[in-house]
């Protein structure tokens, strides 16, 4: 059976422990420290002496009936102020026996030391209280040990499997029963785990959050450094953890151990967590699968500035994500970097309202060439967008012109920064690519050439119409003469049954070229 937190008893708090029912029967009175009830009893001490300090170690519940401190004020007092130093949860005073009523002296002492003071106004069995808190503390215990080594167990066999990231987070989130977030030392989220609506909550907030995270722990907020060999680089964050806080502590250390190894195991070559976080958020908004309104928190827990800023979405042919952001930085600018697939990263700039868009993304596509030497990538761009809504149909356009030329760069003569009105006819093509109507006229037009399977003349067609019907280009580009180029284009007119030397008709085929390559991509 698998253990959950639901399955766990809850912590004792001073509160709870005056609501059992062995407790009630002793009609307990709170006479001091009441607003301090929720502090966690770890043990249950009988004491009548005057120094019970010294023996103790924090967290007790003291019971006493006072026999050694009647009739001594200054010992009452200080037997309360050594419960204080002691670090004591609370202090049970069996009325009766000593005291028939709460001794003044002891009620003002715990109301300055904000040391919870209950009196017992029945006669009570000190045993019995001792053994039902004893007992469920152990129960409680035991369940927390469960627990841990049932997580340490499943979070290895995840890691054993090969199992990514993300996995390993739901698996934490299912026992935590809350959101969980990973960031690194700058606060910036790499992974979350949860309930969505939930984990939204916590992203929406994220800035006061991750500042209440890197301190005190509070309120169910429970984090674990990651890290090893002496050096940090990130952490895990329990987030409204509602157990207790020492059973939300184990959790938290056995996730953080599970994540160390993954990311030891996983090595150089894998993506790092700020890329498979990046490359998350950027897909999702490619894909529109998830309304953009929704990604918001996400992109703002991600670093990205998103309060009044001007968006450029790009997409670079044969970027290197890491290299991109390497350069996002060294030109000061915001934005993130991962890949989407078929070798084009998504850059997202998020710039000021007041900063030149396209000065800016212009000097991004040219230092980028120059960097890159030869290999002249291809940074296509869509229109700037003033609101976030409208990222996602930017970056699909971008996707959209950086498809349209990816098979054409050395064709065309394209500027630092292609856009869409840079990519004419093909682009077209590329956005009507899966329009039954345009694979029909594909077809139907290079009909003569598709079936044969000639893939030469199906090459010495699509050089000799990129070239402009250039005859001399297209013979050097392939390595023929100009006899026999003459006659593979004359094979290429009596398989279409065209002319092309006729406009209308080269068009047509040109056309229906551009097609066929687009639906084979």
């Amino acid at each position: 059976m698998t253990l959950t937190s639901d399955s766990l008893e809850p912590a004792l708090s001073v509160r709870q422990v005056l609501t059992l029912e062995r407790v009630l029967a002793g009609e307990p009175e709170v006479v001091a420290g009441a607003s301090h009830l929720d502090r966690p009893v770890r043990w249950v001490h009988v004491a009548e002496a005057a120094d019970v300090g010294v023996m103790l170690s924090g967290g007790e519940m003291v019971l006493t009936t006072g026999v050694l401190l009647a009739g001594d004020e200054d010992k009452q007092a200080e037997y309360v102020r050594s419960l204080h130093r002691a670090e004591a949860a609370a202090v049970v005073l069996g009325l009766g026996r000593a005291f028939p009523s709460p001794p003044d002296v002891m009620r003002r002492a715990a109301e300055r030391c904000g040391l919870p003071m209950v009196v017992l106004h029945r006669p009570f069995p000190f045993a019995e209280l001792t053994e039902e808190v004893q007992s469920r503390l152990v129960r409680r215990k035991f369940a927390a040990v469960s627990l841990s080594e049932a997580v340490r167990t499943e979070l290895t066999a995840l890691i054993t499997a090969g199992a990514p990231l993300q996995r390993l987070l739901d698996e934490v989130a299912r026992h935590s029963a809350c959101p969980v977030v990973v960031t690194n030392l700058a606060h910036r989220v790499l992974g979350t785990a949860g309930e969505r609506p939930a984990v939204d909550d916590v992203l929406r907030d994220w800035e006061r959050i991750a500042r209440q995270a890197g301190g005190t722990e509070g309120d169910g907020w429970i984090r674990a450094e990651l890290g090893g060999r002496g050096e940090r680089w990130g952490r895990i964050v329990l987030c409204g953890y509602r157990g207790d806080t020492a059973t939300g502590r184990l959790l938290a250390d056995r996730a953080a151990e599970a994540l160390v190894l993954h990311r030891m195991l996983a090595g150089a070559a894998a993506c790092s967590w700020e890329e498979q976080s990046a490359q998350s958020l950027l897909t999702d908004l490619v894909s529109g699968v998830v309304p953009a309104r929704q990604l918001l928190p996400r992109a703002r827990a991600a670093g990205l500035p998103v309060n009044r800023r001007t968006f450029v979405p790009l997409v670079v042919r044969d970027g290197d994500p890491v290299r991109l952001e390497r350069l996002l930085r060294l030109l000061g600018l915001s934005g993130l970097a991962a890949e989407l697939a078929d070798g084009a990263t998504a850059v997202l700039l998020s710039l000021a309202r007041d900063q030149d868009a396209d000065g800016l993304t212009a000097r991004f596509a040219t230092r980028l060439r120059t960097e890159s030497g030869t290999d002249r990538p291809v940074v296509a761009a869509a229109g700037a967008r003033a609101a976030w809504d409208d990222v996602p149909t930017g970056l699909r356009e971008a996707q959209h012109v950086a498809d349209a030329v990816a098979d054409s760069s050395a064709a065309l003569d394209l500027p630092p920064v292609v856009r869409l009105k840079d990519v004419h006819l093909r682009g077209l093509i590329r956005l009507l690519r899966d329009d039954p109507h345009v694979q029909s006229f594909a077809e139907r037009e290079l009909d003569g050439l598709l079936y044969e399977a000639d893939e030469d003349l199906l090459s010495v067609l699509r050089t000799y119409l990129a070239t402009g019907r250039n005859k001399s280009r297209t013979a050097q580009l392939h390595h023929v003469s100009r006899p026999a180029l003459y006659r593979r284009l004359e094979a290429i007119q009596v398989r279409l049954g065209v002319d092309l030397d006729d406009f209308e008709q080269a068009a047509s085929v040109h056309i229906a070229l551009l097609a066929h390559d687009a639906q084979q991509q």
